[in-house]
């Protein structure tokens, strides 16, 4: 492009004496930046270089860097502190962009891959799935995943909680539904499986050592921070999440765990095996099934088990709800055993109730049978405090229980309405109409009735009128034994005798 001699001179004084770089040349004169390349090259002068300055922060990086390899680990906020209280001034984002420019990397590790025998080792571990809604209860879904390391085959449970009970469940379930079971098993480092680690230093949990030497396998668990060595199950999870779980519908838990067994033996079971892809799982499931373990002919027992204690109503509370047991058992620590399914009560070795299980919560799950016997204890206690206080009040009452005890009839229904009677009359005419009624030979509450009011119609006195009082104003009047006083008198001595 041909440009006047006139611009040409322009071009060269705005870049050699107002020192404007070449693109804001070209922008401002309305040409290409090639265009202003050329006239400065063929003008033969020098081009400039701008100056580069000093950063703030180089003064400061040698001490950064020191630190950083003594400390490799240090987050760039408390080196930025560390830097303002040597005088550095820059912004905090400044500082971060330049300490990750010198932050030492670690080397990438490589891993080797890791292939194990037909038989020989499974991986296990728990996932969350979010949680369920059961009545009044919001429950974890936790889903149990055990994969066999050779053949990638699937088991998978959904339970409600991930204590041990069900931890043990679960693989007692992976080893029916295999019918044997691997030589190692591999965990991570989860309570059900390691109490207690330092370093090598591994204790594990008592009840999973007791449920590995019934079955005869060996429980292995992995270095900490190593997922890595159990990428087998990680990877099932995975794959259950995108291909199963996800925009699933189902009823209840059951439900949702018989539609996992028929994804395990179908889906999950024909998709291509990671180690030949030219066989699928079930194909290398039915190789590696020979070599698994045998099953022992007693299953393992798994059962909850915690030691109860009944308060003054007949109930056992056991996993947010009240199960109930005879009345005879109150006031005492019992045993509660439950499976997923029944909840079973036990006084040592003696089994008193059974329920159905319940995962709702404060529901009181009861027998009938039970509050029947409840209420006929109480119902004959009633009874027997109501003719206590008769027979004590008008002793005639006795005898005239015991007639009517004779001929058969209803004491209950008798001692109420003499009870009744004695609030109306009164001790005194009661006692006086039963002996004429004893006389007369009857032993019937109207016939005293009608001796009572014989006797007030003779008097002139009025009717009775019935009144309903609560019970502590009716039995303020009951009689109260004295205490001896003189027991006050010794503990005034005892007193004085331990100053």
């Amino acid at each position: 492009m041909t440009i006047s001699a006139e611009k040409e001179a322009m071009i060269l004084r705005l870049y050699h004496v107002e020192r404007w770089r070449c693109g804001t040349i070209a922008t401002q004169l309305h040409c290409h930046h090639t265009t202003v390349f050329r006239v400065l090259k063929e003008a033969g002068l020098p081009r400039h270089r701008p100056v580069i300055r000093p950063a703030e922060i180089d003064q400061y990086l040698p001490f950064v860097q020191r630190t950083l390899e003594t400390y490799p680990d240090l987050t760039a906020s408390r080196l930025y502190g560390m830097v303002q209280e040597r005088g550095y001034k820059g912004s905090s984002s400044h500082f971060r962009h330049m300490i990750a420019l010198h932050r030492p990397r670690k080397a990438a590790e490589a891993f080797l891959r890791l292939r194990t025998l037909p038989g020989e080792q499974g991986q296990v571990d728990w996932a969350h799935f979010g949680h369920i809604e059961i009545g009044k209860a919001r429950r974890p879904l936790m889903a149990f995943v055990m994969v066999l390391s050779y053949s990638r085959d699937i088991y998978l449970r959904f339970f409600l909680d991930a204590r041990m009970e069900n931890f043990l469940r679960g693989h007692a379930g992976a080893f029916n539904a295999w019918n044997g079971l691997p030589r190692v098993l591999l965990y991570d480092n989860l309570k059900s499986a390691v109490l207690e680690r330092h370093g090598d230093a591994i204790r594990f949990h008592p009840t999973l050592l007791a449920f590995a030497g019934h079955y005869r396998f060996e429980p292995r668990p992995v270095a900490v921070a190593r997922g890595n060595e159990k990428g087998r199950v990680e990877r099932a999870i995975r794959h259950i999440r995108e291909a199963f779980f996800i925009a699933r519908k189902f009823k209840d838990l059951d439900d949702l765990n018989a539609q996992a067994e028929q994804w395990c033996r179908n889906q999950a079971a024909d998709r291509p095996c990671p180690e030949d892809r030219t066989m699928t799982v079930r194909q290398v499931f039915a190789q590696e099934q020979p070599m698994l373990l045998p099953l022992p002919t007693n299953p393992y027992p798994i059962e909850e088990q915690i030691a109860a204690k009944v308060g003054k109503t007949p109930y056992v509370r056991f996993d947010l709800n009240d199960y109930s047991v005879p009345h005879t058992h109150v006031r005492r620590t019992l045993t509660v055993r439950a499976d997923l399914a029944q909840v079973r009560i036990f006084d040592a070795a003696t089994m008193i109730a059974s329920h159905r299980r319940s995962y709702d919560r404060g529901q009181q799950i009861e027998d009938p049978r039970h509050l029947k016997a409840l209420v006929a204890v109480k119902r004959e206690a009633r009874q027997h405090r109501g003719l206590n206080s008769l027979t004590r009040a008008v002793p005639a009452c006795q005898k005239l229980m015991i007639h009517a005890a004779e001929r058969g009839a209803n004491i209950g229904a008798i001692t109420n309405a003499m009870l009744k009677l004695l609030d109306l009359y009164g001790a005194t005419e009661l006692q006086a109409a039963v002996e004429d009624a004893l006389q007369a030979g009857a032993s019937h509450s109207r016939s005293v009735h009608v001796a009572l009011e014989r006797r007030r119609i003779a008097r002139g006195a009025p009717p009775p009128v019935e009144t309903r009082l609560p019970e502590h104003v009716r039995k303020k009047d009951t009689v109260v034994q004295p205490h001896k006083l003189d027991r006050y008198d010794q503990l005034t001595c005892a007193g004085n005798d331990d100053e």
